[in-house]
Order: C-alpha cells, then structure tokens, then sequence
C-alpha cells in the first residue's frame, strides 16, 4: 500500500509540474509582440493546447491559391462549327427518312402512282358530282354518273388514238419511206460530199445491227408485255380508287386527321382543304391549257397538210401533261412526222406553229388560268419533272409537279399557321379574365375531296 501510495504521489506531483509548464508556454505565446493572439497553429477554441513556436513552423498563407475549373469541352468549340453539327446530323435523319421513304415507295410503286392518279382524275371530276349533288341527286347516282361519263370519254380518246394510227399507218409507212428517198437524194447532191457507198454501208450496217441483236428486241418485247400488263393493273386500280374517292371521300379524309396528332391536327386540318383546292385548279388548268394547245397544233398541222394530224393533236393533248419536257417531245414529234412525209420547208413551218404556240402557252394562258395559287418556278418544275422521271418514268414525270404545287401550298400555310400560333399564345390576356386552356380542337370535317 506504502507503493502505491508513494507512485500516485509522484504521478500527481508530474502532472503538476506539467501544467505548470503548459501555463507559462501560454503566457509566453501571449506576450509575443506580432499581436499578441495565441499562434495560429494553435486550434481554436482548445483550451491548455500547446502553442508551437514559430521559428519551428513558418506561418502557412492566409487562403490557398484557387485552382482553376475544367472549362465545358463543348464551348472549345467554335460557334459556327457547332450550328453546323446541329444542323448536319438533324440533316442526316431526315436524309435517313426520305431513302427510307424512297425505297418503300419504289418497292409499291404501281400502287402508289395508281393512287396519285386516282387523285388527279377525282380533282378533275370532283367539281362535277358537287354540281349533280347540288341539282339534288343522291351521292351514289352523282358519283356513277360522273364517273363513268369521265371513264368513257378517256377511253373514246385512247380508242380514237390508235384507231387513226391503225388507219393511217400504211401511209405514213409509204411517205416516210419517200421522204427517206428525198433525203438520200439531198444528201447525194448536198455540199457535204456523201457518197452512194457511204449511205448503202450506213443502211447495211443499221441491218447488221438489227440482225446481231435480235434477242435484245424480243427480250425488250417481251418487257413490253410485262409493262402492258403493269399498266393495265394501274389503271384498273386507279379507276377502283377513283370511284371511292367520289363517293366516300369526306370519310377518307376524316380518318387521315384521325391518324395525325392531336397538337398538330389543327394545322393539318387546315392545310387539306387548301391542299386539295390548289391540286384541283391545277388539274383543270393543265386540261384547258393542254386542249388549247392541242386544238391551235393540231389545226396548224392539219391546214399543212401533215398526216395524221388528229392522232397528233391527241398526243400533243396528252404530253401537255408533263409541263415543258412533253410540250416539247409531241411538239418534236409533230415536226418529225413532217418532215419525213412533206418534206423540210413544212417540217419548219409545223416547228413554227408549235414554238407560237408554246410561247402563247407559257406567257398567257399558264398564268391566266392556274393563276398564283399553283405558280411554281421554273427551275423546280425542270428539277421536280426529271426526279420523277428517274424515279418512276412518265408517270412520276406526270405526278411531279402537282406534288410540289400541293408541297408548296401544305408547307406555306403551316409556316403561317405556326406564326399565327404563337402571336396568339404571346398575346396577353384582356385585363380582368383568365388565359383559356388554349386553342380549340380545329376546325371540323371538311368535305373533301368529295362532296
């Protein structure tokens, strides 16, 4: 016990002596004569911490020096650069839709121009079963007599056609045979030095040619066999698509809104109707204008005494649906059929009865009859005839230009719907009501494309 007590003695009698030197190390550290505070080393707020001296710890800045952040690597990049990559991938989708949307149009391409089709002769007849629909009778009777009076007048056109081609064929077949005599005969006294030998070995190599590819011609009849019966198909179901776009067109459209978003239905519901007015002024537009042109050629022709000069007519009619390039081909061949059965001087007088007359044609009776509504550059209808041509033959050359008439008129009116929009949606409230939910549903059912 005598132990213990003598080592807890002793233990006290050190933290004694401890505490007293802890005591003067902090009265020292008072009594320095940079301010007198206690050391910065020592924490605060701890009472008996031990200070450190001074000459042993140099004093550490106030605040560190700040260290800079990463910059965003997106705003590393220019401006412009980074516009243009917005831009180029949001045109790469829509590049990715439209090959997309290409390849299946082509994969169903008869049906597609068969439908379009449908849709041109509707435009064409629509106007009629509104007028038998005003007069009182039933939708049904409207849209069969209309139909099937349009059906019969375009077959008797196409009938008519080849009848006079049937007709006249052994003519044309002996004038273009003399009018190949007259041109050996002016190229043998022409200044161009041609020979009778040089035009005997044109004519036997022209025969070898046809000799040595006699399989390619049957091969390309027997395609022509093929595109027949394509044909034949696209136009039984354009006539099929014809007759329920007649009669059941308001139901054909309300499904089509039914399909579009309810956010975007306002706008659609109004671009349809402008839609189709445009594609209806400028189907019949191009018929008046393409009889025009028709009746002034074909009476040109006839008064020059140029064979088969109803059927020509007919076909400059036709052509006349392709704007510019068709004008041009039938006008062509117009000019060919004169010169092989009459000769140069009538070949030039038919070239200058179709120029006066497309020039009439370009300058008057376009803008009078289609009017603004269906106007279209020029430049586009070249570029918009030779992309459907690529795509899908005469009838996508046919169908090119009513689609970018109607695209124009679609994309316009959307444009000024969505300015319209938003005037409204910025607008402030009349003082004393409450901003409504917004706008309505759109406008309702509209009646088309058949009354």
């Amino acid at each position: 016990m005598s132990k213990i007590s003598d080592w807890l003695g002793g233990l006290g009698s050190g933290l004694n002596k401890l505490s007293a030197r802890l005591g003067e190390r902090r009265a020292e550290a008072e009594q320095t004569p940079d301010g007198g505070g206690p050391s910065a080393y020592a924490p605060s707020g701890a009472s008996g911490a031990t200070a450190l001296p001074a000459e042993d710890h140099p004093p550490l800045p106030a605040a560190a020096p700040a260290v800079p952040r990463r910059t965003d690597p997106a705003s590393s990049v220019p401006w412009g650069m980074r516009v243009a990559a917005e831009a180029g991938w949001r045109l790469l989708v829509l590049a990715g839709t439209l090959w997309v949307l290409m390849q299946v149009i082509s994969a169903v391409r008869l049906v597609v121009l068969s439908f379009v089709v449908a849709l041109l002769i509707t435009a064409l007849l629509q106007p009629t079963v509104a007028r038998l629909r005003r007069a009182g009778l039933p939708r049904g009777v409207a849209t069969a007599v209309t139909s099937i009076t349009g059906f019969v007048l375009m077959g008797l056109a196409g009938w008519f056609v080849v009848w006079q081609v049937m007709e006249n064929i052994d003519n044309l077949s002996g004038s273009v045979q003399d009018g190949i005599q007259e041109m050996k005969t002016w190229l043998l006294n022409s200044p161009f030095h041609v020979t009778e030998d040089q035009i005997n070995d044109i004519a036997e190599n022209l025969s070898d040619a046809v000799g040595t590819n006699t399989q390619a011609i049957t091969s390309a009849g027997l395609q022509g066999v093929t595109v027949v019966i394509e044909v034949l198909s696209g136009l039984f179901l354009a006539l099929f698509s014809t007759l329920f776009l007649l009669y059941d067109g308001r139901k054909v459209w309300n499904w089509t809104l039914r399909l579009v978003p309810a956010q975007a239905r306002e706008g659609v519901a109004g671009a349809g109707p402008r839609a189709w007015d445009t594609l209806t002024a400028y189907v019949r537009g191009t018929v008046m204008v393409a009889l025009i042109d028709a009746i002034f050629i074909g009476i040109g022709i006839y008064f020059l005494d140029v064979p088969m000069a109803v059927p020509l007519a007919v076909i400059i009619f036709l052509g006349s649906f392709v704007p510019l390039v068709g004008a041009v081909v039938s006008g062509a061949l117009a000019v060919i059929v004169a010169l092989v059965t009459n000769g140069p001087f009538s070949a030039l007088l038919v070239l200058a009865v179709v120029l006066l007359v497309q020039q009439i044609e370009g300058h008057i009776l376009q803008p009078f009859i289609l009017g603004r509504a269906v106007r279209v550059h020029p430049l586009a209808v070249v570029l918009a005839v030779a992309t459907g041509s690529m795509i899908a033959g005469i009838g996508g050359a046919v169908v090119a230009v009513p689609l970018v008439a109607v695209t124009n008129t679609v994309v316009s009116y959307l444009a000024r719907h969505a300015r319209e929009q938003a005037l409204r949606d910025a607008a402030p409230a009349a003082p004393g009501t409450e901003p409504g939910p917004g706008p309505g549903p759109g406008p309702g059912p509209v009646e088309r494309p058949a009354d």
